[in-house]
């Protein structure tokens, strides 16, 4: 059986991950949240997490807002009945609207204290290791422009209370990452150790500017949707309207039509396939590959509803791509508009 290497989080810190973090967008409670139609209850999930931690992944990224609570309930569940606290490392993410109040979503003060204190509520712990803001204080749904001295201080302090041992960001501008991170600085505020950034081979906007920078600073690179949504999977043959999963046939595939606008999306999907193929693996594996093998990268956000997916996943970490395969992979992507300027990513 392979097993994952242990990895720094980034050279600002001194936390050691697995080589591949555990999201957990798709555990909770059937039919609650955007992600209800494919979401996997305890019971269902309990194999995958004890056949995560058997192959060396202790890494798990979760979010309030994931099946709207009902995910950490489940990931905190599983977690307490399988291993000691220090024996994993579990990131949750505050921001996004939990609620019908205007104060129950956003990154003011009021939320950010309340909204990590209901997460620690459901996930049964005393602290995350990483709290990670779900966007920039300004591109959060419906909320207003809260000033980023506020949502920064507010961090320190939750970190300063031991609810949190460090602080991650999530996708934004890279003059916004720098920004916050730069104030930080000068105010003597804890800064970011990660960004969780949207990242793989069709959509690559992130090379021009915010993977250089974390890259350049010491910052943790760990991409949200390395195989797209299962388009580089091959869950869709060929476009949108083909899924042949639950999640590519439900309500989700309204999101993924948003994330994904390229011209070229299924013809390097299509090239993906034909390197997997020459190489008797799987197209997964061979998108993650790709993101592993840069140097830049720390730990991919993988999700998986079967414990196969998984294996496939941990097995590709061990892929080295020739630089031939990359280039042809690389060669197609054409440049699309950043997604935060449409405020979908």
């Amino acid at each position: 059986m392979s097993r994952l290497k242990s990895i720094q989080l980034g050279s600002n810190c001194g936390l050691r991950v697995s080589e591949l973090c555990l999201g957990t967008m798709n555990f909770g409670i059937p039919g609650r949240g955007h992600q209800g139609d494919w979401t996997l209850d305890v019971d269902q999930a309990r194999p995958i997490f004890e056949a995560a931690i058997e192959r060396g992944l202790y890494y798990f990224d979760c979010a309030d807002i994931y099946g709207v609570g009902a995910s950490e309930e489940v990931v905190g569940q599983l977690l307490r009945e399988l291993l000691a606290r220090e024996k994993y490392v579990l990131t949750t993410k505050v921001s996004m609207p939990m609620g019908r109040n205007p104060n129950e979503g956003g990154l003011n003060r009021k939320h950010i204290i309340e909204g990590v204190d209901n997460s620690l509520r459901r996930l049964g712990v005393d602290y995350v290791d990483q709290l990670v803001i779900h966007r920039h204080p300004h591109g959060i749904p419906g909320s207003v422009e809260t000033p980023i001295t506020e949502s920064l201080e507010a961090l320190h302090d939750v970190v300063k209370a031991g609810k949190a041992l460090y602080l991650g960001g999530s996708s934004m501008f890279a003059w916004q990452f720098a920004e916050m991170q730069l104030t930080a600085e000068m105010r003597g505020w804890t800064k970011f150790v990660s960004m969780q950034n949207h990242y793989n081979l069709i959509y690559r906007e992130e090379e021009r500017e915010m993977n250089p920078y974390c890259a350049r600073t010491g910052v943790a690179l760990t991409p949200w949707s390395p195989l797209a949504r299962g388009i580089l999977a091959g869950s869709y043959q060929g476009g949108l309207d083909a899924g042949t999963t639950d999640r590519s046939q439900g309500q989700d595939r309204a999101r993924t039509e948003s994330l994904y606008r390229g011209e070229r999306d299924f013809d390097i999907a299509a090239r993906v396939s034909e390197v997997a193929k020459r190489l008797d693996v799987r197209p997964a594996q061979v998108a993650l590959a790709w993101l592993v093998n840069k140097p830049e990268i720390t730990a991919p956000v993988v999700g998986v509803s079967k414990i196969s997916q998984l294996d496939q996943l941990v097995e590709a970490t061990m892929i080295e791509l020739s630089p031939d395969d990359t280039a042809y992979l690389e060669e197609l992507y054409q440049p699309v508009e950043n997604l935060l300027t449409l405020g979908t990513s």
